[in-house]
C-alpha cells in the first residue's frame, strides 16, 4: 500500500476529523500506482494515522476513508458504510409518501466523492473523486445487491470533475435504460423527472422540506416562483390553494414539464402563468409595471463556482433580493436561497440585510432554512452545509 506522509505538525489536521487533506499539507507520496487507490496517511515521524484515497491531480491530495489506520478498505467496508446511509434514510424518510431522496451524501455519509439519489425504482450516482471512481464497480455491485433497482444510472457530469482531471461519464451502469421521464412521489405529490439530462441528478431533492414549508404561507395568495425549473415549489403552492402562480425560468423545456406535472396531479393550470426569460430582466419589468405579489420564491442556480466569483455572485444575489422586496405586497413573504458553497451563511445574511436597507422596506427574517434532512452535514465537515435560505416578512 502506498503512503502519504504529512509535513511536520500537520497531523493536527486529522485531529479535527476533517476528511480532506490538501496538497500543501503533504510532504511526500510514495508507492502509488493508480490514481484513487488507498494510501496510509502517516505523520512526519512515521506514525500511521488514517487511510484515504489519493488524488494525484487535485488540490485535495487525499480524501480520508477512515481515521482508523487498522481498518481494511475493501468491499465489506463500503457495504457497511452504504448500509449505514440506508438505515438513516429509513428513519427520516416516509417512503409511503416519498420515493425520491438522497441516499448517500458524499463526505457527510463518510463516503467522499460519492452521491447516490433514489428516484422511485431508479438510482442515480455521481462519482466525483478519484477514490469514488476507483471503487465504482464494487459500489455499483453493493447498491444492486442491497436495493435491487431497475437501473443504476451515472450522472458524473459535474464541472468539479475538471478540477480533479477525471472523465465525465453519463449512462447506464446496471439494468435497463431509463425512460426519458420517470414518475416520482414527494410528500404525496407526483413529479416527472428527467434523470438523464435534468439539473443536478434530475430534481432539486434538497428543497423537499422547504417546499413543504411553503404550504403554510400561500393559501389564497399570489405567488411568483423565480428560477422555477420544473415547478417544485409551484406544485406545493397549488396544493395549498394559492390563488395565482407565476413561474419564470430560462428553459422552455422546464416550463413544459411544469404543465405536465400539474396534469399528473390533476391540478388545473387556470391562474398559472409560465414565462420563459431572464429573471433579472423580468423582475425589473414587473417593478416598472408596479406589479405586486404576496409570496416570492428566489431559488437561483449556483452563482459562485469558485472563490474568485464570490464578489460578482454577491452582487447578483443582492440585485434579485432587492427587486423581490420591492415587488412584494405589504405583509408579503420572501423565500430566498443560495446554493453556492462559496457563499457562507454569514455572507448571505449580509447580502439580504443590505438589500433590505436599499429597498426601503421593513424586512423581518422569521426563519432560517437549509437543505432537507436526507442531506446531512457531518459535524467535522462544515462544507457540507451548502444550501442557505431565509423566510422574510416584508412591510
Amino acid at each position: 500500500m502506498g503512503t502519504a506522509t504529512l509535513k511536520k505538525g500537520k497531523e493536527k489536521i486529522l485531529q479535527s476529523k476533517h476528511p480532506w487533506i490538501f496538497s500543501g499539507a503533504i510532504d511526500k507520496i510514495d508507492d502509488v500506482k493508480q490514481n484513487g487507490e488507498t494510501v496510509i496517511i502517516k505523520s512526519f515521524d512515521g506514525a500511521e494515522l488514517a487511510l484515504g484515497a489519493v488524488s494525484v491531480h487535485s488540490q485535495i491530495a487525499v480524501r480520508v476513508w477512515s481515521f482508523n489506520s487498522d481498518e481494511k478498505i475493501d468491499k465489506i467496508f463500503f457495504e457497511n458504510r452504504i448500509k449505514t446511509a440506508i438505515a438513516l434514510r429509513e428513519k427520516i424518510i416516509d417512503q409511503n409518501s416519498t420515493n425520491v431522496y438522497r441516499l448517500i451524501n458524499s463526505e457527510n455519509d463518510l463516503l467522499p466523492g460519492l452521491i447516490v439519489d433514489v428516484y422511485n425504482k431508479y438510482l442515480v450516482c455521481q462519482f466525483l473523486s478519484a477514490g469514488a471512481v476507483f471503487w465504482k464497480k464494487e459500489i455499483v455491485g453493493i447498491l444492486s445487491e442491497l436495493l435491487k433497482p431497475k437501473c443504476i444510472f451515472e450522472r458524473s457530469d459535474s464541472e468539479s470533475l475538471v478540477k480533479e482531471k477525471l472523465e465525465k461519464n453519463v449512462g447506464v451502469l446496471l439494468g435497463e435504460e431509463p425512460p426519458k421521464l420517470i414518475e416520482v412521489k414527494e410528500n404525496n405529490l407526483k413529479f416527472f423527472v428527467n434523470i438523464k439530462s435534468g439539473h443536478k441528478t434530475g430534481f432539486y431533492i434538497d428543497q423537499r422540506d422547504n417546499r413543504k414549508l411553503l404550504r403554510e404561507f400561500v393559501k389564497d395568495k399570489s405567488v411568483l416562483n423565480c428560477f422555477c425549473y420544473t415547478g417544485g415549489f409551484s406544485l406545493y403552492a397549488k396544493s395549498a390553494e394559492a390563488s395565482h402562480l407565476t413561474n419564470i425560468d430560462s428553459s422552455s423545456e422546464a416550463l413544459t414539464l411544469i404543465t405536465k406535472n400539474f396534469e399528473l396531479n390533476n391540478y388545473s393550470i387556470d391562474n398559472v402563468e409560465n414565462i420563459e426569460g431572464d429573471v433579472f430582466k423580468l423582475l425589473r419589468k414587473f417593478r416598472d409595471e408596479n406589479r405586486k405579489f404576496d409570496v416570492i420564491i428566489l431559488d437561483p442556480p449556483k452563482f459562485a463556482e469558485s472563490v474568485s466569483q464570490v464578489t460578482k455572485a454577491a452582487r447578483g444575489y443582492k440585485d434579485i433580493n432587492l427587486l423581490a422586496m420591492k415587488l412584494l405586497n405589504r405583509g408579503g413573504f420572501l423565500f430566498t436561497f443560495s446554493c453556492s458553497g462559496h457563499i457562507s451563511q454569514e455572507l448571505f445574511r449580509k447580502i439580504v440585510d443590505d438589500a433590505a436597507i436599499d429597498s426601503g422596506r421593513i424586512v423581518k427574517i422569521i426563519r432560517q432554512l437549509t437543505q432537507s434532512s436526507d442531506h446531512p452535514v457531518l459535524s467535522s465537515f462544515p462544507e457540507g452545509l451548502y444550501l442557505k435560505g431565509f423566510i422574510c416578512e416584508i412591510y
